[in-house]
């Protein structure tokens, strides 16, 4: 029987536990994904073209310390206990709810905000938090889709339903961008200014099914305005690091 997970010992922080080939692959990935939804939203060589690749890297970052400390204590962490404590939630996390928050980053040992100063948003799939368990019938709950240049809808992690088969994302870390909600490392939170952006409102609410899209800051295209940036972290790669660290349960 598998022991409970308070006996466990503390959990050990991922950044000393980080493989520097993986955060360089997921960077690259990252890039090439991102990089001419920022060029499209703010052209080459500006500030904030600056702030939002630095953003990237911190979402690849982040992405790569969650798993890395997956792989050292056999489980994701919970989120922050607020914007301004970056300790991991000391009670489990049971619903989606509650298990969406800020990122950790006390706990990961690595920043915990944006380039715009704004605290990093985490959700993660609550059995994942907990060593209670089995590989290969547990589902991933997070989803992402994409809006097109059509402007429909279509996934890019996960589906319509997650199950065992159906893979989902295990995780999603989000990034609010300069525009429009998010909350500063000191606590104080961004009002929303816009008029139609409505993805922007559907990420800043979601708890499990997120939206991402080319940045713009016109207000007529479909879904309204958008700044957002979402990184997420698919079943397969999180068991792929855990089954190499041998921390993947039975």
């Amino acid at each position: 029987m598998r022991a409970n997970s308070s006996a466990r010992p503390a959990p050990v922080p991922a950044r000393h536990r980080q493989d520097g080939a993986v955060l360089l692959i997921l960077l690259a990935v990252l890039a090439l994904a991102g990089s001419s939804l920022l060029m499209s939203a703010f052209g080459a060589n500006t500030v904030e073209t600056r702030r939002a690749q630095r953003t990237q890297m911190l979402l690849a970052q982040a992405t790569d310390a969650l798993t890395g400390f997956a792989a050292a204590n056999g489980r994701l962490p919970r989120p922050a206990v607020s914007a301004t404590d970056g300790r991991e939630q000391a009670l489990p996390c049971t619903s989606d709810e509650q298990c969406t928050g800020y990122l950790p980053w006390v706990a990961l040992g690595i920043p915990g905000e944006d380039a715009w100063g704004k605290r990093l948003r985490y959700s993660v799939t609550p059995v994942f938090t907990s060593y209670d368990y089995q590989p290969a019938s547990a589902a991933a709950t997070r989803t992402v889709r994409q809006r097109g240049a059509d402007g429909e809808l279509r996934y890019v992690a996960g589906g319509p339903a997650c199950n065992a088969q159906a893979r989902c994302a295990a995780l999603v870390v989000l990034s609010h961008g300069k525009n429009n909600y998010g909350v500063s490392a000191e606590g104080a939170e961004q009002a929303n200014a816009g008029t139609a952006n409505e993805d922007e409102t559907v990420n800043a609410a979601a708890t499990a099914h997120f939206i991402t899209r080319v940045a713009t800051s016109d207000p007529n295209t479909a879904g309204g305005e958008f700044d957002d940036q979402v990184a997420w972290l698919s079943l397969q790669a999180l068991y792929a690091r855990m089954r190499a660290a041998r921390t993947l349960p039975n």
